[in-house]
C-alpha cells in the first residue's frame, strides 16, 4: 500500500515545480504531474500508466519515482503546500487581467471600463501579495505581536472611521459598544490588523441592510453581524488559509484575513472562535487571559 503522506508530498512537489516533472510509483502509474508535464504528455492524469516508449518520446519531461523522493519535514510540507496555494491564488487575478487587456485591444471596446476592471485585478493581486508577506513575517517572528497593552477604543474608532465608506457602500451598519478603559495585550498595529480583517469580512459577506457590532468587554473582543451566516460545514475551516465557502468564492477577498487574525491572537496567548447558524449571522470572539 502506498503511503498517503508520501503521495501528498509527491503531488505538492509536482504542483510547485516550474519544470515538466512527472512522479511515478513502482508500477509506473502517475502519482503527480506538474503543469508542464501535463502539457507535454497527453493523458497525464493521476493513476494513468506511462510506458517507457512514451517517456522516451518526451526527453524534456523529468521523471521521478515515489520511492526515491526525500522525506520532508513537517515544516517543508507546510511550506510546499503554502507555496502551491499562493501560486494558485495568484493565477486567478492574473488570468483575468490578461483577458481584460486583450479585450481592450478589440475594435469598439469600452477601454475605460476595461482599464478600471484591470486596475481592480492588479489591486487584488497586490492585496494577496501583501497578506502573504505579512503572514510570512508573523510566522518567522519578524513581527512582534504582543508588546505591552493597548487601549482598545481609540484603535476601534480609528478602524471604524477608515472603513465607514466601504460599509456604507455595502449597506452594512457598524455599531461600537465598548468602554474607554478596555486594554488588550497587542501592539496597536496588530490590534488594527485584527480589527480591519474582522470588519472587512463582515462588510464583504453580511449583505445589504445588515448590522455589524464591535464589542469590547474585559479582555475580550467580538465582531458579530446579523447577515446570512455560515453553513455548518464551512464553520470549522473559517481560519484556514485560502479557504472560502461557496458564498465567499464569488468575492475578491484574499482568503488570508481570518488566518492572519488567528495567528496574531494565538501568538499573543489568546483564543479565537467563530459561531454561526445559517440565517443568523456570524460572530467571531477573541479572548485573552485576564491580567
Amino acid at each position: 500500500m502506498v503511503n498517503n503522506t508520501r503521495v501528498w508530498q509527491a503531488r505538492r512537489i509536482a504542483d510547485t515545480s516550474n519544470e515538466a516533472v512527472v512522479i511515478l510509483d513502482s508500477e509506473r502509474h502517475i502519482v503527480g504531474a506538474s503543469d508542464g508535464a501535463r502539457a507535454q504528455l497527453e493523458g497525464a492524469i493521476a493513476g494513468a500508466r506511462l510506458t517507457e516508449e512514451t517517456l522516451a518520446a518526451h526527453p524534456e519531461v523529468v521523471v521521478l519515482f515515489l520511492d526515491s523522493l526525500p522525506e520532508l519535514s513537517a515544516y517543508q510540507e507546510l511550506r510546499i503546500g503554502f507555496t502551491a496555494a499562493v501560486s494558485h491564488e495568484l493565477r486567478t487575478p492574473l488570468a483575468r487581467l490578461l483577458v481584460l487587456l486583450e479585450n481592450a485591444t478589440l475594435p469598439g471596446s469600452d477601454v475605460d471600463t476595461l482599464m478600471e476592471q484591470a486596475r481592480q485585478e492588479v489591486e487584488q493581486a497586490r492585496e494577496l501579495i501583501d497578506d502573504v508577506l505579512f503572514l510570512g513575517e508573523l510566522e518567522t517572528g519578524r513581527e512582534v505581536v504582543s508588546l505591552g497593552h493597548t487601549a482598545a477604543k481609540p484603535v476601534v474608532d480609528e478602524v471604524v472611521d477608515s472603513l465607514a465608506d466601504r460599509a456604507d457602500h455595502a449597506g452594512v451598519t457598524l455599531v461600537v459598544r465598548t468602554d474607554e478603559g478596555v486594554e488588550l495585550p497587542l501592539r496597536p498595529r496588530m490590534l488594527r490588523v485584527v480589527l480591519e480583517n474582522l470588519l472587512a469580512n463582515s462588510i464583504r459577506y453580511a449583505g445589504q441592510g445588515s448590522t455589524c457590532t464591535i464589542e469590547l468587554a474585559g479582555s475580550s473582543l467580538s465582531v458579530a453581524d446579523d447577515g446570512p451566516g455560515v453553513p455548518p460545514a464551512d464553520l470549522p475551516r473559517l481560519f484556514e488559509r485560502f479557504y472560502r465557502g461557496d458564498q465567499a468564492r464569488t468575492s475578491r477577498g484574499t482568503g488570508l484575513g481570518l488566518a492572519i487574525v488567528k495567528h496574531i491572537v494565538t501568538s499573543a496567548g489568546g483564543e479565537v472562535e467563530a459561531a454561526s447558524k445559517p440565517g443568523e449571522g456570524l460572530s467571531i470572539r477573541i479572548g485573552f487571559p485576564a491580567t
